[in-house]
């Protein structure tokens, strides 16, 4: 039986971990009686992009990018539309494809998922010519983007950091949405589009979002007073933001996003400028994925939901007997 042929495409510099050993461990755990490996570290911006479509046109079976969203989306937007499957060793600060996908944050256990992975075909988006597979948008998140991509430091720490020092000065802008199906102007904090459900972290913006709809959900987060920030935050993080009366999730196959003034805009977090208008619509089934073990994934998302929400009604239960005493 012929092996297949796979290639991993590791950028060295994106992400929080150091992946000098990264070939060994992939040497080590994946089947070699299964793969032909090839190993290919990026040595220049653009160069991810570069590798990804020469495996696509050398037939490659599979091209797995090692490094951070930015790096993800770099080489999955030249695998669209080809044979090629599409697979993820994550090493970014929020990795929010992989843990979508239900592939393992731990590399160790990523490569082991490869060993024994199912292939399935997701859909994408793409905003002007640019392609996003987790998220896109403009508003707080964006701007918090560019100004996270300054930072010496990644990391989620960092990233919080940046989002609160942010906050104060940060005023919300009108955006008028528009398709065959509806046309809203709103003045909004954050306009968010989702093909998956997350941003990266488990920060849940659109609970209901699939890969494999057909779909994208524009998730609109209108200006919030500050005293609702912690609310907002406990319902992103526990896949229950359609809760908050601040937050309206549309879905659709595609519109077009005006604003003001160019500006500041993220694909898959990754910051860039985009102009006054936007045309985003969704690719269905535009790109063949490794699937990681997203069953229990899900299966553990509910569990800790389920926990979360039995503390919060305990503490509930504790400050209403403490009122009462007093």
């Amino acid at each position: 039986m012929a092996k297949s042929t796979i290639a991993f495409i590791i950028n060295p510099n994106s992400g929080t971990n150091n992946k000098k050993d990264l070939p060994d461990l992939i040497r080590k755990i994946l089947d070699a009686d299964r793969f032909d490996i090839s190993i290919e570290f990026t040595k220049y911006a653009g160069h991810g992009k570069e590798l990804a479509r020469q495996y696509a046109e050398e037939g490659f079976n599979y091209v797995v990018a090692c490094g951070g969203d930015g790096t993800i989306n770099e080489v999955a937007s030249q695998l669209t539309g080809t044979n090629t499957v599409f697979g993820i060793i994550p090493y970014g600060s929020g990795n929010g494809l992989a843990r979508h996908l239900g592939i393992s944050l731990i590399p160790k256990r990523a490569l082991r998922q490869i060993n024994k992975h199912t292939v399935k075909s997701i859909d994408y988006g793409t905003a002007n010519e640019h392609a996003f597979f987790c998220t896109c948008g403009t508003g707080f998140d964006a701007h918090i983007s560019h100004k996270f991509a300054v930072q010496g430091k990644r990391g989620f720490l960092t990233y919080l950091k940046t989002v609160v020092k942010e906050y104060w000065g940060y005023k919300p802008h009108p955006y008028t949405l528009s398709s065959d199906e509806f046309e809203i102007t709103q003045r909004a904090f954050v306009v968010t589009i989702a093909n998956a459900s997350q941003y990266g972290n488990n920060a849940f913006i659109a609970p209901q979002a699939s890969t494999s709809d057909g779909l994208l959900d524009i998730c609109i987060l209108k200006p919030f007073p500050f005293y609702s920030i912690p609310w907002l935050a406990f319902l992103l993080f526990q896949k229950e933001i359609e809760r908050s009366k601040h937050i309206s999730i549309l879905r659709t196959k595609g519109f077009t996003l005006k604003r003001k003034k160019e500006g500041e805009f993220h694909i898959d977090g990754d910051p860039i400028q985009a102009g006054k208008e936007i045309s985003i619509k969704v690719v269905p089934n535009g790109l063949k994925v490794m699937m990681g073990r997203t069953l229990d994934i899900n299966v553990i998302l509910r569990a800790r939901l389920i926990y979360a929400k039995r503390r919060f009604k305990s503490h509930k239960e504790s400050l209403e007997r403490t009122l009462k005493i007093n």
